[in-house]
């Protein structure tokens, strides 16, 4: 694979991840080589085992490989410490998780200012640019509500403006869709796919086959290894 060059995001050199000892423990990740360039949209796939969490976690900098390079947004964080990846997840990345992940004693508006808090954003700023993403994402009507008294679409809507606080390279979605409704599972996606219109990288991991069917760019993970790097769109034609 080439050197980085100025439109990728994310490259991924000979990435591996053993669990346990380096010679005899559980190999989750084998020899992984991914480029992603800004403002690409890739969905990640497999079956349960295949080793999608652990690339997502890396890729996340939740977790460093054994072996290999991971360079972040021209920044190499194969071998940064546990401080400097925390700056690395806070400044670089924005979350959106399965189970929303979002702080039921806070309301949507202070939950979506989390990030800009760490991120040491004054007060006053992260209160606009909280009010900014939440009408945004279609819930200027919700900001002094508690999670617990929205729906699950809304909880996701609200992950996702928190996601998108602190202006990250690209955003990490992990079954974004897994808990909702089809209807609401639609409107999280339609979200995200105007985001990634509006230039933002979305990599986005789904169990759900219609989903991936229609994204650009899909791989495919097996047994801790892409297996298949291609476009549906293309391959429907």
């Amino acid at each position: 694979m080439g050197p980085m060059t100025t439109d990728q995001i994310v490259l991924l050199e000979g990435v591996g991840k053993v669990h346990g000892d380096a010679t005899s423990g559980l190999a989750v990740l084998r020899d992984v080589h991914l480029s992603v360039g800004k403002g690409e949209f890739v969905g990640i796939v497999g079956a349960s085992g295949s080793g999608k969490t652990t690339l997502m976690n890396i890729l996340g900098c939740l977790d460093r490989p054994t072996r290999g390079r991971y360079v972040l947004d021209g920044r190499d964080v194969s071998t940064l410490d546990d401080d400097s990846l925390s700056l690395v997840r806070n400044r670089s990345i924005g979350f959106v998780f399965q189970s929303f992940q979002l702080i039921p004693q806070l309301t949507v508006l202070e939950n979506v200012e989390v990030p800009l808090y760490y991120g040491r954003v004054r007060r006053g700023r992260r209160r606009e640019r909280a009010v900014e993403l939440l009408d945004r994402v279609g819930l200027s009507h919700r900001l002094t509500h508690h999670p617990a008294q929205l729906s699950g679409g809304e909880c996701q809507r609200v992950a996702i403006a928190r996601a998108l606080s602190n202006e990250p390279a690209m955003i990490l979605a992990d079954e974004p869709t897994g808990n909702l409704d089809t209807r609401s599972g639609e409107e999280v996606l339609q979200l995200l796919v105007d985001l990634h219109r509006d230039g933002r990288t979305v990599l986005m991991v789904t169990h759900n086959p219609d989903i991936a069917a229609r994204l650009p760019r899909v791989v495919e993970m097996r047994d801790g290894a892409v297996v298949k790097d291609y476009e549906p769109a293309a391959e429907a034609v």
